[in-house]
């Protein structure tokens, strides 16, 4: 198949999918076009069945703000004509789903099917602002597919928009080739490595990470590495020299590759106010790392409390805190929860299942027998 892949590039769990869905379809010998105004920033190299096709967008004195929409809009048309897709697969239904509907008004590509992944604050957030909430609607329900990346996302968006059309659910993945645990000697350390993986908005709750973190330090010696960028960056470096534990704390910017990172943690904390999915616990997971998280949106479809992972109600900074305590003190309970978490990922997230559940709903959408 001929698949275009619509997403934002800065990092981000949808754009980490759209990416990783991409790479993983040209393996499998599909072409695909990534369509955005920047390099997706897990792609190091595009490989041989890839493209991608930048969204320029122009800048004139009459306009306050810049027109990606109108820009994307004439992008996604001119890749469908120019390579004939079969699929176009926009991922967060803000504006991608509405550029790609008016793309497809403009071209006479009546075959290709427009299918909408929706990750979270597209529809959680964002879409329901009046301003945004109708056309959200419209561009969801006049989608060829839509899919869901958990079911709790799913019946948030039946309640918020009252969808009248059916949607898949299809989880994220984690490639469980490159996120896998390391050998016990290369994690050897004498202090326990915390970690947390984020886009830095508020949303994330990234000053709970510190809080909780402090509390640990406190009871065993214990470094946190944070890794991302985003607007609540720059208060949780206050934050830490305010707690007087800016030593402790290791910052590093958003990097394509955070496997190697991610497996030599002892524990990861996720303190989100809303998850869809969770992908960053997922791949800590995957790493056969312990995470600790907020019991919200999507995650307890990820994480079963107490067996491969723990789940705390939301804004329990101590709880969060008294449970790393007790992951960190026993490596034994740490190495068991890590097994089992692993044990799930590749049970019911790993990239082979998710990459056949997503061909098989091309194929149905497209109307190819299977």
């Amino acid at each position: 198949m001929k698949i275009g892949i619509v997403c934002y590039p800065t990092q981000g769990g949808s754009v980490v999918m759209a990416t990783e869905l991409g790479l993983a379809l040209t393996r499998r010998g599909h072409s695909v076009h990534f369509i955005a105004y920047d390099l997706p920033f897990r792609i190091k190299a595009l490989p041989e069945r890839a493209r991608f096709h930048k969204v320029d967008v122009a800048s004139y004195p009459l306009f306050k703000f810049p027109l990606y929409t109108v820009a994307l809009i004439s992008k996604i048309s001119d890749v469908m004509e120019q390579e004939s897709l079969d699929i176009l697969h926009v991922h967060y239904a803000i504006p991608h789903s509405t550029a790609a509907l008016m793309a497809k008004m403009m071209t006479c590509c009546e075959n290709t099917k427009i299918i909408t992944t929706l990750h979270g604050t597209d529809v959680l957030l964002v879409g329901l602002e009046p301003s945004y909430y109708k056309i959200t609607k419209y561009s969801i329900e006049r989608s060829d597919g839509i899919t869901a990346v958990s079911n709790y996302l799913r019946d948030a968006t039946f309640k918020g928009f009252g969808i009248d059309k059916d949607i898949e659910v299809i989880y994220n993945f984690a490639d469980t080739s490159k996120f896998k645990p390391l050998p016990t000697s290369e994690r050897s350390s004498k202090e326990a490595r915390v970690i947390h993986i984020s886009n830095f908005r508020a949303v994330k709750r990234v000053q709970d990470v510190v809080h909780a973190f402090n509390l640990i330090r406190q009871r065993l010696p214990a470094r946190l590495v944070m890794v991302g960028d985003g607007p609540e960056k720059e208060g949780v470096k206050e934050l830490a020299g305010a707690l007087g534990i800016e030593k402790n704390i290791e910052f590093m910017n958003t990097i394509s590759d955070v496997s190697e990172v991610l497996a030599k943690a002892d524990l990861f904390l996720l303190p989100s106010q809303i998850e869809s999915f969770g992908l960053a616990a997922c791949e800590a997971m995957s790493c056969g790392v312990p995470v600790v998280a907020y019991n919200v949106g999507g995650l307890p479809e990820v994480i079963e409390s107490g067996v491969d992972g723990y789940l705390v109600e939301l804004g329990d900074i101590k709880g969060m805190a008294e449970i790393g305590l007790k992951i960190l003190s026993n490596p034994s309970l740490g190495s068991e929860i890590g097994r089992r978490a692993r044990a799930k990922v590749l049970k019911r997230f790993s990239q082979d299942k998710i990459i056949d559940l997503y061909e098989d709903y091309y194929r149905r959408i497209v109307g190819v027998r299977l």
